[in-house]
């Protein structure tokens, strides 16, 4: 907001940082505005340099309005910068806050991974000797460097960021912020803090103007963080009529259920298996990763598509469901996920005591051997993927309605954008609903992250988000691990409830070859 401040005179000569507060309330019609010792220290000389009108950046945290930094009477940029802080990946962006407009958008891979891949290793590392320090050092390091990048790209200053927004889960937000998050993964499973609120960019080190200020996504529980939180504000789950259901699978499958009169999550382990960590030819998302896999039905001929349509060398999880869809609808491997040697032909080899099936053979493969998918990736795959369905059956019964009563399903992040629900239905990873219901959201705790430096009032909708959330533990969940044995074949025990899956026999797919 612009703010003109009355010039002192000897009638007048009230102290500035006082003439200032008394403008800024007045503008805000407030009765308290959080103003930074740093801010008062420059703001004589800049009040008079600028003719006592100033810009200035505010933030609403809740009921409090907090100054973010002030500048003078000019048009330079004021940048936001909401950050998805991701387990594997971390997601910047950078916002005019005078547009609302994305400047630039850069991700790198989460400099904790050397120390551990998934966040229980982490966890354990935080309880050694500065274990934690280190953590913490680790990302805010990434993070700065970053903004060193992404300021030089768009010609601004790292002073000339202002606000900032973070989501993350829990354990994530807890070493942000060098919180212990030894509790978290111990029983009654709680965190240091859930509502972290507003922070000094510079108590986190975090390299920004000497005011800028960081608002941290509150989280609900151990397992159930800000990004999800995030990904409920952009989705606009909590403010629709009809029951809907948001999906986001990463290093854990998290899930919410509900509309705008009541809110249920859950979270379980049915990521990692998707995220590179089926198969030995997995791999995250990038150039040369298969993302979608076809077997003709009348010719038995594999159609293959990589990103960025470059030679293969890897598959990621939309890529791998593909493929065991396609290789069940096929009859090549049967309702428990084994492969059916009369159908899978020359394909399928043995190799260190496990069959192989041979995806893109060495001659094709620009990495000079054979891709293949073998016997244990698919029973992980089936596992992973009997979870996945096993929680969205858990929390629909939790409140008592049919996975079928759904409006839409959100399937958030990456993985989201790029999974094809007909293959997910195929396998039983997702519920057989009709195409439209699916809608792919993208990055949605980035989304939601961004949504708050551009409408601050958005603060009350998110705390009404957290408030509303009933969270189910599934690690004590007897429901839960009876009805994951009934989802661990293809697609189900009960065919029923996948009425459009019609795999081949593997007779007919022995007659195609």
């Amino acid at each position: 907001k612009r703010v003109s401040v009355n010039p002192p005179s000897l009638k007048d000569n009230t102290a500035d940082a006082e003439r200032f507060e008394k403008a800024l309330k007045e503008i805000l019609n407030a009765e308290f505005v959080d103003i930074d010792l740093s801010i008062t220290g420059i703001l004589p000389e800049l009040l008079r340099k600028s003719n006592f009108t100033l810009r200035c950046i505010l933030f609403k945290d809740h009921n409090k309005w907090r100054l973010a930094g002030i500048t003078g009477n000019d048009d330079g940029i004021i940048a936001g910068l909401a950050i998805d802080l991701g387990t594997t990946t971390v997601v910047l962006r950078l916002i005019d806050l005078s547009t609302g407009l994305t400047m630039y958008e850069y991700s790198f891979p989460n400099p904790q991974i050397p120390i551990g891949p998934d966040i229980l290793t982490r966890i354990h590392f935080a309880e050694k000797e500065d274990g934690l320090a280190e953590l913490n050092r680790l990302i805010i390091s990434g993070i700065n460097d970053a903004i060193t990048k992404i300021c030089g790209d768009s010609h601004i200053t790292p002073s000339g960021i202002y606000l900032l927004s973070v989501a993350g889960n829990t354990a994530m937000t807890h070493l942000f912020l060098k919180l212990n998050p030894h509790y978290l993964i111990r029983e009654p499973y709680t965190p240091v803090i859930n509502r972290p609120g507003c922070i000094n960019a510079r108590e986190l080190g975090i390299d920004a103007n000497q005011s800028a200020k960081v608002f941290v996504f509150p989280n609900t529980g151990s397992y159930f963080g800000g990004d999800l939180v995030a990904g409920i504000l952009y989705s606009g789950l909590n403010r629709s009529d009809k029951t809907a259901i948001l999906v986001d699978v990463g290093t854990n499958a998290e899930v919410v259920l509900g509309n705008k009169n009541w809110l249920v999550a859950c979270a379980g382990a049915a990521g990692p298996a998707l995220e590179g960590g089926v198969t030995k030819m997995g791999m995250n998302a990038g150039p040369g990763v298969i993302d979608s896999v076809r077997i003709d039905p009348t010719t038995g001929l594999f159609s293959i598509t990589t990103i960025g349509c470059c030679p293969p060398k890897g598959i990621c999880g939309s890529g791998i469901i593909d493929l065991a869809a396609a290789l069940f609808l096929s009859g090549r491997i049967d309702i428990r996920g084994k492969f059916v040697p009369a159908a899978c032909g020359a394909r399928l080899i043995e190799k260190d005591g496990l069959k192989h099936f041979i995806v893109i053979s060495a001659e094709e493969s620009p990495e000079g051997f054979d891709l293949t998918i073998n016997q244990a990736d698919l029973d992980s795959l089936v596992r992973s993927k009997a979870a996945m369905y096993t929680i969205l059956e858990t929390i629909a019964s939790y409140v008592g309605i049919s996975l079928s009563e759904l409006s839409t399903f959100y399937v958030a992040g990456t993985f989201g954008s790029l999974i094809n629900p007909r293959s997910a239905i195929t396998i039983g990873m997702m519920p057989d609903l009709p195409g439209g219901t699916y809608k792919s959201i993208g990055n949605s705790s980035l989304e939601g992250a961004s949504m708050i430096l551009k409408d601050c009032r958005l603060m009350d909708e998110i705390d009404a988000i957290r408030n509303s959330i009933t969270y189910i533990e599934l690690n004590v969940n007897q429901d839960f691990m009876n009805r994951f044995s009934a989802a661990r074949f293809l697609p189900h025990t009960n065919l029923s409830l996948f009425p459009s899956v019609n795999p081949a026999s593997p007779s007919s797919a022995q007659e195609k070859d």
